[in-house]
């Protein structure tokens, strides 16, 4: 079978030399390493995403800053948790120390993929995978346990609501996060190139 012969637009197209080719089903290869691939120059950053996902990452951002705006309809909510006297001050230091904890956890595993990424591109489970997933259950405990510390810290403020005011500040965090990443630890999403 020819390699091809070379067209516009970077691809080849396959000469086929037997009469029969198209009626006969002996050959049933897929052509996809002859066809001419397009590739795309974008932002680096995740797959396209839909406008459901980015209608709810707008809410939860709105929410959250709802939350931070009105606090308790008296006093946004970081000056509360600078002055109020109702708010338990130890649980509410040691939530924050276990959130601090949480964000060295991560940074240091993002510093890590990345700069094993740049010296290390082998195929396997390398050594940087093992640690960060390693990590994954310390990160999730000390997750766990400032959010029950907040819970229990802001509870006198606003009893049940606590819960869902965490809940919601969490996920905004976690759709700002990805945002605030260096461009140089972004992941790199490339094209691989088949050979069949």
């Amino acid at each position: 079978m020819s390699g091809g012969t070379p067209v516009g637009g970077g691809g080849f197209m396959r000469q086929r030399h037997s009469q029969g080719y198209a009626s006969s089903g002996d050959d049933m290869e897929d052509d996809a390493s002859s066809r001419s691939r397009s590739f795309s120059f974008s932002a680096p950053g995740p797959p396209g995403r839909t406008w459901i996902e980015m209608l709810e990452n707008v809410l939860w951002l709105a929410s959250a800053a709802f939350i931070l705006y009105f606090g308790d309809q008296h006093s946004n909510l970081i000056y509360l948790l600078c002055h109020d006297n109702r708010i338990r001050r130890l649980p509410l230091y040691l939530g924050m120390i276990g959130i601090g904890l949480n964000t060295m956890i991560f940074i240091y595993t993002t510093i890590l993929v990345w700069s094993a990424r740049r010296f290390d591109e082998k195929w396997g489970l390398k050594k940087w995978e093992i640690t960060s997933i390693s990590m994954l259950p310390f990160a999730t405990v000390f997750g766990i346990i400032s959010f029950c510390l907040f819970s229990f810290a802001l509870w006198p403020i606003w009893s049940f609501l606590t819960l869902p005011l965490l809940f919601t500040l969490f996920m905004a965090c976690m759709v700002v996060i990805p945002y605030l990443i260096f461009g140089t630890l972004r992941p790199q999403y490339y094209d691989e190139l088949r050979t069949d």
